[in-house]
C-alpha cells in the first residue's frame, strides 16, 4: 500500500481541484451575466465563493493530500512516521470533510441550489473527497499518533469561521436574491423562521460534531498509528 497511496492521494487532490476550478468558474460567470448590481458585484461573489465551510475544507484537503504524498514520495525508502505538523493537517483537514460530508447529506441536499453548482461538482465535493479523507484516516500507512489535544485544535479554525461568517453577513447585499445580508447556509441566517435560538443551536450543535469526529479521527490514528515521543 506504500508504494501506490501517494498516488491515490494525488488522483484525490487532482479531482479535488478540477471540482473547485469548475465550481469558480460557474460561480464567477454567474456574476458576469448578472443583470443586478448586487449579483454582478465580482469581488463580492468571488469573497463569498471562498467564505463556503465546504470551499475551505475541500482546499484544506487538497493541500494535505497534496503534502501528504509528496511526502510519502520522497520518503518512499524509508519506514518512518508522518512528521507531527503533516499528522496534524491531515487530522484536521480530514476531520472537515468528513464534517461537510455529514452536514450536507443530513441539512442540505435536499436544498435546490440552481446555477450554483452542477451534479459532479456537487458531488465531488459533498460526497466524494468526504470519503476519501474518510478512507485516508482508516487505511493509509505511515500514520502517526496524535495527542487528544488535536481534537480540540481542530475546532480552532470552525469558531474563527463561524464568527467572521456572523460578523460579515450584515455587510454584504446577497447577489442572489438582494438582501440586505448573506448567510452561505440557510441554518446560519437569524433572519430564517427559528431566529437566532435555530442558529445558536446550529452552531454549538456543529460545534459538538466537529470536536467528536476530530476525537474519532485521533482516536483512529493513536490505534492504528505509531507513537513517537515527543
Amino acid at each position: 500500500m506504500t508504494t501506490w497511496w501517494p498516488y491515490f492521494r494525488i488522483a484525490a487532490a487532482l479531482l479535488g481541484t478540477a471540482a473547485l476550478v469548475r465550481q469558480f468558474m460557474q460561480t464567477v460567470g454567474n456574476a458576469l451575466s448578472a443583470t443586478t448590481e448586487w449579483g454582478a458585484h465580482v469581488p463580492t461573489v468571488v469573497a463569498n465563493f471562498f467564505s463556503y465551510f465546504t470551499i475551505l475544507s475541500n482546499l484544506s484537503a487538497v493541500v494535505a493530500l497534496t503534502i501528504g504524498a509528496v511526502w510519502m514520495l520522497r520518503t518512499r525508502r524509508e519506514n518512518t512516521p508522518e512528521p507531527r505538523w503533516l499528522a496534524t493537517l491531515l487530522a484536521f483537514s480530514s476531520t472537515y470533510m468528513i464534517v461537510t460530508g455529514v452536514v450536507y447529506n443530513v441539512l442540505l441536499r435536499n436544498i435546490v441550489l440552481v446555477g450554483l453548482s452542477e451534479p459532479w461538482t456537487n458531488e465531488t465535493l459533498h460526497v466524494v473527497m468526504p470519503l476519501v479523507m474518510l478512507v485516508d484516516v482508516l487505511v493509509a500507512p505511515r500514520r502517526r499518533a496524535l495527542s487528544w489535544s488535536a481534537a480540540l485544535g481542530a475546532a480552532i479554525f470552525p469558531i474563527v469561521w463561524a464568527i467572521y461568517t456572523m460578523v460579515r453577513a450584515n455587510f454584504i447585499t446577497a447577489p442572489a436574491t438582494g438582501n440586505a445580508w448573506w448567510y452561505p447556509y440557510p441554518f446560519l441566517d437569524p433572519n430564517g423562521p427559528g431566529g437566532w435560538p435555530s442558529v445558536v443551536a446550529y452552531i454549538v450543535g456543529i460545534a459538538v460534531v466537529i470536536v467528536g469526529f476530530g476525537a474519532a479521527v485521533v482516536w483512529v490514528g493513536r490505534r492504528r498509528g505509531i507513537r513517537v515521543p515527543a
